[in-house]
């Protein structure tokens, strides 16, 4: 007691074993091949099932371009975008809507085929290819029948035709060449020929909205290089033809959709101009026939000299008050659509001469942040700092505009009170002319007023429209998608090696989660890890299957084998414990019931009676004991018998087959069993055999289940706890401590029994035995793993399957 209170137990050392690692994830390869192939397996069905994707891409580049044609004129409005295209916002606008639902317009997307496969019934798309030639007799793009209408020949003048309407399935026979009609729609079918009568097509009406969520959806927009002006676009589709065309549509249609953009506002000023020409033709028209009727009335060809002077001036006031009228037309209308405060680009309305370059210069400037706002509102929300700070900016040079058109306002009136003046001179010296002359001279005048106007306005707008047509948009498409025939989803390559790599990992996480899961003990590198108590030796498994009542003790039928090694082991580092004792009581017990303690107490004491030991085997579990089982004899009179004075110690005592081998049953099942055991009889019993015998084996019952074992516990000399690998829990290994704790017994050894190596439930740590472990006792012993093939344990002549030499020696 003294000396384990100065040596207290520690747990021994352990350390990581990694080679034991990759033993334990080798054990179970079989899990990791079984669990790759059925991965395997899948994925292959997926490959099969799955219906392939395409993807083609193009290239296409941002850029600022400047049209020669431009140089010829100088017309304010030609670069009114931003100088810098915003490839984010750009990217945007290829997705939108409106642009996509245009794109496809200009494929040919009214009518749709299909055939029906043979995996699953899954409809392929046969676009581009028509098997049939369908004629659209009465449609309505807004009230169409939407569904999938079904073709099957019948002979080489009829065809039949199915479709489905709320559910219920109706089929028709027509003849090629004939209208028919499907709801609102009349079709006619154009003979195609002969066509096998196995032939099925299916086909569809479709509506330009029907296309916008698959373009959109396989539409990826992205920039070739970091800070670059040109972006890849890849268009992903089942059917690689349709992705190709409907992308060189979007490309195609984002150019015109950008010049329109761009021409925006030229487009303004001769739409403006076209107003004013329209009513000075009207004029001029009315002014010719006003003179040549006059002339004719009068008999006048022409006017004098002295009025065609007078004529002459008063035409250039008139023609410069109706051009700075125009202009002061234009002025307003700009004032207007300023005053307005929307997001539409300004009109450049500078039809005079270049007067005014600061105005135009601060409209450009204008039309270029409403441009790259537009393009911000893309990326960013209406109340952001980047929409902010721009807002702020259009703001100030929209108050800089309108301080500008006022006083160019202020300038076209005092220029047009100034040309009024002059032209109030002109007009005396006309008023002085005679009569006739002076009325030819003011048909005359009219005339030429509107001619000049008229054709200084041809002018600008000639002008105006050289300056539309030298606008280019402001990308250019460098590479056309191709169709391209590889499908990109599911990727063969990718699948199947994920599907490994997913293999592997569910075979691995299979053998730990069956590792996690595992309450039981299996090898004593785990029972070292609960407990201090040492491990006085490790009982093999036999390898063949035993009778439930141990009947044939293996100990001494199977001297050579391994268990029988592994039981004499045991038997050796029992005469290190209480060697001083002449008598030794041993006690046998473990936590439950069927964890072989018995099978243990049985073939010890066998194996003890060989070294001439005389040896008596108690059956001290007087609840369900099975010793009597074992010997072939009846349980009728016994331990029960003898503590419940009905018997003596001769009349229990049984002798077997076994030199210096006794044993006393348990006998019929008593009321108070543990009661008996706890009484002085037992101990009397006890101490008489102590003179008798050299080993007192006592087999009692499970310490886990019932107290009855006890008292035998405290009186014994060595107690050895049974802990059955596979069968054991992890709270087993924990009990012989408490005990010896609790009734402070130096005496308690473990046996590990039925050991047999499972690597998948093995400990992955090593016991490393240093001078720290010697802190409690330690017994020398061995599991014989990897030693049954060493020729020093033969259990009989087996002939394995794949010794083939030794079966066609035996024959």
């Amino acid at each position: 007691m003294e000396e384990l209170d100065k040596v207290k137990p520690k747990l021994v050392n352990q350390e990581i074993d990694y080679f034991k690692i990759a033993k334990i994830l080798l054990s179970r390869w079989y899990w990791i091949v079984g669990s790759v192939a059925i991965s395997m397996i899948i994925a292959n069905v997926y490959l099969w099932y799955t219906p392939k994707t395409y993807a083609t891409s193009a290239t296409i580049k941002f850029e600022e371009k400047k049209s020669e044609i431009s140089d010829l004129i100088s017309v304010p409005g030609a670069n009114d975008r931003a100088t810098i295209s915003k490839i984010q916002s750009e990217t945007i606008v290829l997705q939108s809507s409106a642009l996509l639902l245009n794109a496809i317009k200009h494929l040919d997307y009214r009518i749709s085929f299909y055939i029906v496969g043979r995996i699953l019934n899954r409809t392929n798309e046969l676009y581009p290819q028509k098997p049939l030639d369908v004629q659209l007799i009465k449609f309505d793009s807004l009230s169409f029948f939407h569904d999938l209408i079904t073709f099957r020949p019948v002979n080489n003048n009829s065809f039949s035709i199915s479709y489905k309407i709320s559910g219920r399935e109706i089929r028709n026979t027509y003849s090629y060449n004939t209208p028919f009609t499907i709801g609102p729609t009349a079709f006619s079918i154009k003979n195609p020929g002969n066509l096998p009568r196995t032939a099925l097509y299916l086909f569809k009406l479709n509506s330009p909205e029907d296309f916008i969520g698959r373009v959109r959806g396989g539409l990826h927009t992205s920039e070739t290089a970091k800070n670059s002006n040109i972006i890849s676009l890849q268009e992903t589709d089942s059917n690689p033809q349709f992705a190709a065309d409907v992308l060189n549509a979007v490309m195609k249609e984002y150019l015109s959709y950008d010049r329109n953009q761009r021409t925006q506002s030229a487009s303004q000023m001769i739409r403006f101009i076209d107003n004013q020409l329209d009513f000075l033709a009207n004029e001029l028209k009315g002014s010719d026939n006003s003179i040549k009727q006059y002339q004719s009335k009068k008999n006048i060809m022409d006017v004098p000299t002295a009025s065609t002077r007078a004529l002459s001036k008063a035409t250039e006031f008139e023609s410069q008050s109706s051009l700075l009228k125009i202009e002061l037309l234009a002025i307003d209308q700009l004032k207007q659509e300023v005053i307005k405060n929307n997001d539409n680009e300004l009109p450049n309305f500078s039809v005079g001469d270049n007067e005014h370059q600061q105005l135009g210069l601060a409209i450009t400037a204008v039309n270029t942040l409403i441009t790259e706002k537009k393009g911000m509102l893309k990326t960013y929300t209406a109340n952001s700092l980047p929409i902010q700070d721009v807002d702020q900016r259009i703001l100030q040079l929209k108050n800089n505009i309108l301080n500008s058109i006022n006083s160019t306002h202020d300038l076209i009136v005092n220029k047009l009170k100034y040309i009024q003046n002059q032209l109030g001179a002109v007009n005396q010296q006309i008023s002085e002319l005679p009569a006739a002359e002076r009325d030819m001279v003011s048909l005359k005048r009219d005339f030429d007023i509107n001619d000049k106007v008229y054709s200084f306005l041809s002018e600008k707008k000639l002008d105006a429209q050289i300056s539309s047509a030298g606008i280019l948009p402001g990308a250019t498409i460098i590479d056309m998608a191709q169709p391209n025939y590889n499908p990109v989803s599911p990727d063969d390559h990718s699948v199947q090696r994920s599907a490994e790599i997913f293999g592997v990992v569910i075979g691995l996480g299979l053998i730990i989660l069956i590792r996690i899961l595992n309450p039981y003990i299996y090898d004593k590198e785990t029972i070292e890890s609960l407990t201090t108590i040492p491990i006085i030796g490790v009982i093999r498994k036999f390898p063949e299957e035993i009778d439930e009542y141990s009947t044939q003790i293996l100990a001494i039928s199977k001297p050579k084998s391994i268990f029988a090694e592994s039981v004499r082991s045991v038997r050796t580092n029992l005469s290190f414990l209480a060697s001083e004792k002449k008598s030794k009581v041993i006690c046998v017990t473990s936590e439950v019931a069927g964890e072989g303690k018995s099978f243990v107490a049985v073939n010890l004491s066998s194996t003890l009676s060989l070294i001439d030991k005389k040896v008596i085997l108690i059956a001290a579990d007087l609840r369900r004991s099975k010793l009597h089982k074992t010997f072939h004899v009846p349980n009728d009179v016994g331990l029960s018998n003898y503590l419940a004075h009905q018997c003596t110690v001769e009349d229990i005592i049984s002798h077997s087959n076994q030199e210096n081998l006794d044993f006393i049953i348990s006998g019929p099942v008593p009321p108070n069993p543990s009661e008996l055991l706890h009484s002085k009889r037992m101990t009397e019993l006890i101490t008489d055999l102590t003179s008798k015998y050299d080993i007192i084996m006592i087999d009692t019952a499970p310490i886990g289940l019932v107290s009855d074992a006890i008292p035998l516990i405290r009186a014994s000399d060595i107690n050895l706890f049974v802990i059955r690998s596979g069968k054991s829990k992890f709270y087993a290994a924990t009990i012989p401590q408490r005990i010896a704790q609790e009734y402070h017994l130096d005496n308690t050894v473990i046996v590990l029994n039925a050991f047999a190596q499972d690597l998948l439930h093995s400990r992955y740590y090593s016991t490393k035995l240093t001078g720290d472990s010697y802190g409690t006792k330690y017994y020398y012993y061995s599991d014989y793993t990897g030693y049954e093939s060493s020729g020093y344990y033969v259990d009989k002549d087996e002939n394995k399957w794949w010794d083939l030499r030794r079966w066609f020696k035996k024959q």
